[in-house]
């Protein structure tokens, strides 16, 4: 842990981690806060489903291209552009009564304008941080976030059931336009310039380490999702104990980043932690029947979640042009993205059929597919032990902040 206070003091990290962390917020709260608006508005969960599915597919496309765009027009404007428009489209979504195909389609635009916050910073932080920190950093990074992800749907349950579902999409908007203004005025975003990639569109995808973590991150989010989709079936939309398993879940992924970020990382460590978090989900089917039993499995399971998703960001940052990181940070983000779909899709199909113990066998075949993965490729993983994670230089020199 002192590493990570070293790493903290270091001028600008804490406030570039805090001000993304707020500006990212509302990724943890929007989908649900559509899903309960438009069934509020229309009385029907399949039209929310559509809407939401409008707004994932948006999302799965714009990733990579507005990250791209940041090496083209600079961060601050893409950035602001995206947070003005999703913003207004949730505001619409908010106030104003549109039919089904309304909501889809504004919902398919608060997708497509998604600030691209997360492949950002991504992109900053080897620039003001040095090599040895790069590291912990990305572990930290993927640690902290589990705090979106646990405090995010339980504030807009509260405040969408509490004072309805137009003051929840309000609250969105408000810190969607907050958050991303301290992030956007963050002195990093100004002082770190992108350089405009020479290569097509999509050729990053086609380097075997972008294509492995976009592959990794598609199966290892694609259990988590089916595991939401067991825990909720498992103890019902309005049970405590639904929540208080996912934050253990969440737990166990911030635990496993703190107490192992530093870990140098080898060609075999994306199918180490693949495998951890493949034996937790195991675990889970056969402890399904005790509260106590799934709790620690699934706290298990997620020790290994963010030291995975580190593994991902670092590889990534190793091993491309410092002007493809964005993209390549987006192409990974729409693997994620796709996998969270294909990973609740396969669970409610499985959930129908089987019972929820279904869910928690997707979510356990989404994460062994993963450490086979890992493990059959391992060759196509770099070894970073001893090495600087730092993107690969441009030829054109690129501003450092010191």
């Amino acid at each position: 842990m002192a590493g990570y206070r070293d790493l903290l003091r270091t001028p600008g990290v804490a406030r570039i981690i805090a001000a993304q962390l707020t500006a990212r917020f509302p990724n943890g709260m929007t989908s649900l806060a559509i899903l309960l608006h438009v069934e509020r508005q229309t009385g029907s969960y399949g039209a929310a489903g559509l809407v939401l599915a409008a707004a994932s597919i948006g999302q799965a496309v714009a990733g990579p291209v507005t990250s791209r765009w940041m090496g083209a027009w600079g961060m601050r404007r893409v950035l602001t552009l995206t947070t003005v428009v999703c913003a207004a489209a949730i505001l619409v979504l908010a106030l104003a009564p549109l039919p089904l195909v309304g909501y889809m389609v504004f919902g398919l635009i608060a997708g497509l304008s998604t600030p691209p916050v997360q492949s950002a910073v991504r992109t900053i932080y080897p620039k003001i941080v040095n090599s040895r920190q790069l590291t912990p950093l990305f572990s930290l990074d993927a640690s902290l976030q589990e705090i979106i992800w646990i405090l995010a749907p339980v504030l807009i349950t509260i405040v969408a059931t509490q004072a309805g579902t137009v003051p929840g999409l309000l609250m969105i908007v408000a810190i969607l336009v907050g958050g991303g203004a301290w992030f956007i005025l963050s002195p990093e975003v100004g002082r770190v310039r992108i350089p405009r990639s020479r290569r097509a569109f999509g050729k990053v995808l086609g380097k075997p380490v972008v294509l492995l973590a976009t592959v990794t991150g598609f199966l290892l989010i694609g259990a988590c999702a089916a595991v939401e989709a067991g825990v909720v079936a498992t103890f019902g939309h309005g049970g405590l104990e639904a929540g208080l398993v996912l934050a253990i879940f969440s737990v166990g992924s911030l635990a496993g980043g703190l107490s192992f970020g530093h870990i140098p990382i080898g060609p075999w460590a994306m199918a180490r932690r693949l495998t951890v978090v493949a034996v937790g989900l195991i675990a889970s089917v056969f402890l399904l029947a005790s509260f106590w039993g799934l709790s620690a499995s699934l706290f298990v399971a997620g020790i290994g979640i963010a030291p995975a998703l580190a593994v991902m960001f670092a590889m990534t940052s190793a091993s491309v042009k410092f002007s493809e990181t964005a993209e390549a940070y987006g192409w990974i983000g729409t693997g994620q993205l796709i996998g969270a779909a294909a990973g609740s899709a396969v669970a409610g199909f499985l959930i129908d059929g089987v019972g929820y113990v279904g869910a928690y066998w997707a979510a356990a075949a989404f994460a062994i597919v993963g450490a086979i993965v890992a493990a059959t490729c391992v060759r196509g993983f770099p070894d970073l032990r001893g090495r600087d994670v730092s993107p690969i230089p441009d030829t054109e020199p690129v501003p450092v902040i010191t």
